[in-house]
């Protein structure tokens, strides 16, 4: 649970109840569970939790997935990504990827080729689990689609590859089925749970709530025909699963409690039999202002009235659609979390981790006109003009999620920055930095020839990611290579397939904020005032020894 007076009920424990009531009328089995589910859960793997929703939807040809396509990033998934043929609103950062693939798109404005991730790839979902590793994520919610078509292979493989990376990574993860144009529901979602997917509840890392496996249906109650199912449907599908023994979410229509809106009417019992209710918010909102309307007008009577009836509310906290210029540089996401924290809300959910078809992700995003195919309309994360770093949304969740947990004070300013800069003695372990001497940048030279530092502007070969060597040492790693000093004996190269006693350097903070670089030999990294290849060799940090990150 929350530490902070935000979370409305933090101090109140309830009455652990078995969902197990097969002998119970639907009816009857309802009402127990209203009479005595009165208070919030206590603190579990969704309650006083951070979850992200997680497509694992992105495949390529060639990649070894069964659909060998381009799914969900072409419109003809057939056919190479290109300006003609794109599925995609974002472009996302794969300089963490070890197995990427050719597009049909430009080259980047760096010069590189454009290349895409594949889901179906192991080191894929395993980096996606790092991050959320790294920036304190608890869980993931893996949406699953109907699984009875030409999809239903793909699926059923990333999740074991989900599994894997969640006991990996100690991150949670449970099953969030999608049942949006699912024409045979209500026995193919049972089949499917039964045959396949309680299976995965025996893994550690599958998440529980009050003791019981999470499950999520996103899609009952919409009023549009891709849902069509009546509240009695719905109701038996919902007491189905909590027979099963499981804590039920529901993914819910924005306007729930309202007849006659985007709810069916007659639907609210339905909803009251849910363990916790999650609606839907994407498109919903797109500033600060709508953030605070819904905040009054509809997010208040929601936890009012899960609180009057036993309900645990997750609310959606959505980055924005970069492409429609909704996110501000991280405030109107920070808001949200700010506004939802302080109304008392039992979990958040984030629309969504990877959804670069609408543009609303948090993983790693191109920052720049560098990190896009030239000539394209992409927008990358300084289109406002503020420069953020690739994983400015995944830092951000994680302070989200340390608000929440009451690990910082409940604030309406957002405490984290765009980009990790010279403000903070905190080494970058996992961000991508640039490195500046005397007004130049340092260059990898695509690990070509020497290091440099004589650029003046940014694109691929001048940007580094910081990875923690051990020992309290840092490495640079740029193009899948390692920044190494040579040990002193000839110029510095970015060349290195492995982390050595070369590739290890100390972060040394100066006391005017600039960072000294020392590699094993005891010996500073140099930018010679860039007239000639770098060199780890000098006994003192003087100017050319110092460095301004991400100037």
């Amino acid at each position: 649970m929350k530490k902070t007076s935000s979370f409305l009920f933090a101090a109140m424990s309830i009455l652990a109840v078995s969902c197990t009531k097969k002998n119970l009328p639907d009816k009857l089995m309802q009402e127990k569970d209203l009479a005595l589910n009165i208070q919030s859960s206590p603190v579990g793997d969704v309650v006083g939790k951070v979850t992200v929703g997680y497509q694992g939807w992105f495949a390529c040809t060639g990649d070894g997935s069964p659909i060998n396509a381009w799914w969900h990033y072409t419109q003809n998934w057939g056919q190479a990504p290109s300006a003609t043929n794109n599925g995609i609103k974002s472009w996302p950062d794969v300089r963490d990827y070890t197995s990427t693939f050719a597009t049909a798109w430009a080259n980047l404005g760096n010069g590189q080729p454009a290349k895409l991730f594949s889901s179906f790839t192991d080191q894929t979902v395993n980096t996606h689990f790092q991050w959320m590793q790294q920036n304190g994520i608890d869980a993931a919610a893996l949406q699953r689609f109907n699984p009875n078509g030409q999809e239903g292979p793909v699926r059923d493989a990333i999740t074991a590859k989900v599994k894997t990376a969640a006991e990996t990574y100690g991150r949670k993860f449970y099953i969030m089925y999608d049942v949006s144009g699912w024409t045979n529901m209500q026995s193919e979602l049972k089949t499917d749970w039964t045959n396949k997917m309680s299976a995965y509840t025996s893994s550690s890392a599958y998440a529980k709530q009050n003791g019981k496996p999470v499950v999520c249906i996103w899609g009952f109650g919409f009023n549009d025909d891709n849902h069509p199912w009546s509240a009695a449907v719905c109701l038996e599908v919902i007491n189905w699963f909590k027979n099963q023994g499981c804590y039920v979410i529901g993914g819910i229509p924005t306007h729930w409690r309202e007849q006659n809106s985007d709810s069916r009417p007659n639907f609210l019992n339905t909803y009251k039999a849910l363990n916790m209710i999650s609606p839907w918010m994407v498109g919903r909102i797109g500033n600060i202002g709508d953030a605070d309307n819904f905040y009054t007008n509809v997010n208040t009577p929601d936890q009012a009235y899960c609180n009057a009836n036993g309900i645990d509310y997750q609310p959606c906290v959505l980055p924005g659609d970069l492409q429609e210029r909704q996110r501000a540089h991280g405030d109107f996401m920070w808001r949200q979390f700010y506004n939802m924290i302080r109304l008392g809300c039992q979990g958040i959910y984030i629309s969504m981790f990877d959804e670069y078809n609408e543009g609303n992700q948090i993983a790693k995003t191109a920052e720049n006109a560098a990190m896009i195919p030239a000539g394209s309309s992409f927008l990358t994360l300084d289109e406002d003009g503020v420069v953020c770093s690739a994983d400015y949304y995944l830092r951000l969740t994680g302070d989200g999620g340390k608000m929440l947990k009451g690990e910082i004070a409940l604030t309406s300013v957002r405490p984290t920055q765009p980009v990790i800069g010279n403000n903070t003695g905190t080494v970058p372990i996992g961000q991508t930095i640039t490195i500046k001497s005397n007004g130049l940048y340092v260059c990898s030279e695509n690990g070509t020839q020497a290091m440099n530092c004589n650029r003046t502007a940014v694109g691929g070969w001048e940007q580094f990611k910081v990875v923690d060597a051990g020992n309290g040492k840092i490495a640079l790693i740029n193009s899948d290579k390692y920044v190494c000093s040579e040990n002193g004996t000839q110029a510095m190269n970015c060349n290195r397939t492995a982390i050595g006693a070369w590739e290890q350097f100390e972060w040394i903070r100066n006391a005017d904020g600039s960072v000294s670089f020392k590699g094993n030999n005891g010996k500073f990294v140099s930018s010679e005032n860039g007239t000639k290849a770098m060199t780890c060799t000098k006994d003192v940090a003087g100017a050319s020894e110092s460095f301004r990150i991400n100037e």
